[in-house]
C-alpha cells in the first residue's frame, strides 16, 4: 500500500525495511506517522517470506522525537480519552519477528524510545540519543524512563532524563544501549547483514529467542530461566532442530525450513 510519511521495501526477498520518511520535521513522530508505521510491521510480520525488519530514518535524524507541535495543544482529556501513545506506538511490542534499529543522527524524545522498542539498535558513529522532555514541562511517555534505565542502568538514565543531555553513539555502545557502532557509509550495509544472517536461521528459533530474552524484563530470574527451559525442551520437536544437529555432525550447511 502507499504510505505518506513512510517509505517500505524488501531486501534481499527477506528483510522488510521501513525508513521514516517526514524530513523537514526530523522525522517527528506523528500520529499518522505511527499509523502508518504499525500497518507496515504487521504486514511485514505476516508475510512468511520475511525474517526480519529494519527501521532506519535520515542520516541526519533518526526521529528526533515526537511531534510537539502537535502535542502542545493537547489537554489531559485528549491524550487519556485518544488513549495517546499506547494506541499505536505500541504496535510494535506485538511484532514477533525481530525488528533492528539503524540509527543515524538524533534519536531523541521518542526516537530513543522508538529505537529502544526495537529487539537492539545499530548505531552510526554519528547517532546522538537523548530524552529531553524535562526541558519541555514533561517527562518521557513512552518507556524511557522504564526502558532507558534497564539497558544504561540508574545512573546514565537519572543523568539524561533529569538534565536533557544527550549521549553520543560511543558512550551509548559502552553503556550498552547500542549493540554496535559503524561508520555512517556502512550503517545500512552492516545492518542488513545482521538482519539476513537472522534469516538464515530457523524462524521457529528465532521467534523463541526473542520472545525467551524479552521475557527476562518481564519476569524474575527463576520463572525467566523456566521459561527459557521450556522454550529449549519445545525446539526438540521441530524439523529445524532435527535438520539443525544433523548438519552439525555431518558437517554441511543446515537447509532450514521454519517448521
Amino acid at each position: 500500500m502507499a504510505y505518506e510519511f513512510i517509505e517500505v521495501r524488501t531486501e534481499a526477498g527477506k528483510v522488510g525495511v521501513i525508513t521514516l520518511n517526514r524530513p523537514k520535521q526530523l522525522n517527528a513522530l506523528s500520529n499518522g506517522l505511527m499509523d502508518e508505521l504499525g500497518q507496515a510491521l504487521k504486514a511485514f510480520d505476516a508475510d512468511e517470506a520475511i525474517g526480519c525488519m529494519i527501521l532506519t530514518g535520515s542520516e541526519k535524524a533518526f526521529a528526533a522525537g515526537a511531534d510537539i507541535g502537535a502535542m502542545a495543544s493537547y489537554t489531559f482529556a485528549d491524550v487519556y480519552k485518544g488513549d495517546y501513545i499506547t494506541r499505536n506506538w505500541e504496535t510494535i511490542r506485538s511484532i514477533r519477528k525481530p525488528v533492528i534499529a539503524a540509527v543515524s543522527g538524533f534519536a531523541l524524545g521518542g526516537g530513543c524510545e522508538l529505537a529502544m522498542m526495537c529487539d537492539f539498535i545499530i548505531a552510526a558513529d554519528n547517532a546522538k540519543f537523548g530524552q529531553p522532555e524535562i526541558k519541555l514541562g514533561i517527562i518521557p511517555g513512552a518507556g524511557g524512563t522504564q526502558r532507558l534505565p534497564r539497558a544504561v542502568g540508574k545512573a546514565k538514565a537519572m543523568d539524561m532524563a533529569l538534565t536533557g543531555r544527550m549521549m553520543d553513539a560511543t558512550e551509548a555502545e559502552r553503556a550498552g544501549l547500542v549493540s554496535r557502532v559503524v561508520p555512517f557509509a556502512k550503517l545500512m550495509e552492516e545492518t542488513l547483514g545482521a538482519a539476513l544472517q537472522i534469516c538464515e536461521y530457523s524462524q521457529v528459533a528465532v521467534l523463541a529467542a526473542k520472545e525467551s530474552v524479552n521475557r527476562s524484563f518481564e519476569s524474575g530470574l527463576a520463572d525467566g530461566v523456566m521459561f527459557e527451559r521450556r522454550m529449549f525442551h519445545a525446539l526438540f520437536a521441530t524439523e529445524d532442530q532435527k535438520e539443525g544437529m544433523d548438519a552439525f555432525v555431518n558437517k554441511r550447511k543446515a537447509q532450514f525450513k521454519h517448521r
